[in-house]
């Protein structure tokens, strides 16, 4: 059921869905045995940080686990994303293992959250509205990502 209420979602909000395999097919599970979605961020980042505190602290207990790339890049490795990927935009796994990239990926967080966010999460979604916020989120992660020493660092690597 919730796998298609996810697929109608993304026709809706032409969200993209790519699959995401563990390497031993298993989907991630919290204390409770329910599947959480993990969030890929920059810890390095003053603005990221701030961000992801302020959603750790609102958010319900054992729904995310937030994963600081730019310290410990090895959660990527079973996705085959680079570093420097990851650190140019938000990434996050949902509990069926589809990767959600930058807009799509505060989106499914916003999603977890309270009314409010539910609802910026649904708006945020719109066919008119998603794209300009694509757009607009991209050319700041562009510019955010040329400014900070550790993602150009990441970038010479890859």
């Amino acid at each position: 059921m919730q796998e298609r209420v996810i697929k109608k979602w993304a026709v809706l909000t032409k969200t993209a869905l790519i699959p995401v395999k563990h390497r031993d097919g298993h989907l991630d599970k919290n204390d409770e045995g329910c599947e959480v979605i993990n969030v890929y961020f920059d810890g390095k980042c003053g603005l990221c940080s701030k961000e992801i505190r302020y959603y750790q602290k609102i958010a319900p207990s054992a729904v995310f686990d937030w994963c600081d790339i730019a310290h410990d890049p090895a959660p990527l490795a079973p996705l085959g994303i680079g570093q420097a990927d990851a650190l140019r935009l938000l990434h996050a796994k949902d509990a069926d293992g589809q990767l959600h990239i930058g807009v799509a990926a505060f989106i499914l967080i916003w999603k977890q959250l309270h009314f409010g966010w539910r609802l910026l999460a649904v708006l945020a979604g719109l066919p008119m509205i998603k794209p300009i916020l694509e757009a607009g989120y991209r050319r700041f992660a562009s510019y955010r990502f040329a400014r900070l020493s550790h993602c150009q660092i990441a970038a010479e690597r890859s």
